[in-house]
C-alpha cells in the first residue's frame, strides 16, 4: 500500500481519536509552527478582549491579512481583514455588556482547539443572548490566526417584559 496513504489515514485516525478532525495539506511542509498553551490564552484573552468592546479593528489584528473566518459551514468565510472587519462590524453592532470567556481544550502542531461562552444584551429588542461554542484555530509563524472555524448554540432569553 502507499506510504503516503498509510501516514494519511493514521493522522486521520489520531485526529478522530481526540475528537477533532484537522485539515491537513499535502501541499504544506511537515514541520510548522507549534504553538503553545501560553500563546493560545493570550489570543483568546484579545479576541474577548475585542469582543467584550465591539472593536473590529482590534479583532482584525488577531488575523494574518489572508486568514479565513468560519462562524457557519454551511456558508463561505469571511476573507482577509476586510472580511473579517465587516463581519465583526455587523454581527456587534447591537450588542451591549458583552461577556467572553473561552477554556482551551488542547493544541496540536499550529493547531488550538478551545471551548468558549459570549453573553450580551441585543439593542433595542432588550433580548439576552447566551452562546456556547468551540473554535479550532490554525496559526502562523508571526502568531497570527490564519484559519477560525467556529460552531455555537445559542441561547435567548427575552426581556422579563414580553415574557
Amino acid at each position: 500500500m502507499n506510504t503516503s496513504l498509510n501516514v494519511a489515514r493514521w493522522l486521520l485516525a489520531a485526529a478522530v481519536t481526540v475528537g477533532m478532525a484537522t485539515a491537513l495539506s499535502a501541499a504544506e511542509p511537515a514541520a510548522q509552527t507549534v504553538l503553545s498553551q501560553e500563546a493560545l490564552a493570550a489570543w483568546l484573552t484579545s479576541y474577548g478582549e475585542a469582543w467584550e468592546t465591539r472593536s473590529a479593528d482590534k479583532a482584525v489584528t488577531l488575523f494574518s491579512a489572508d486568514a479565513t473566518y468560519q462562524d457557519d459551514p454551511y456558508q463561505a468565510p469571511h476573507l482577509g481583514h476586510a472580511g473579517i472587519h465587516k463581519y465583526w462590524s455587523g454581527v456587534t453592532e447591537n450588542q451591549r455588556n458583552v461577556k467572553f470567556a473561552s477554556k482551551i481544550l488542547g493544541v496540536s502542531g499550529a493547531t488550538g482547539f478551545a471551548q468558549w461562552t459570549a453573553e450580551f444584551d441585543v439593542e433595542p429588542s432588550k433580548s439576552h443572548i447566551l452562546l456556547n461554542g468551540v473554535f479550532v484555530l490554525e496559526f502562523d509563524a508571526d502568531g497570527k490566526c490564519r484559519s477560525l472555524r467556529e460552531w455555537w448554540h445559542l441561547k435567548t432569553d427575552e426581556p422579563a417584559a414580553a415574557k
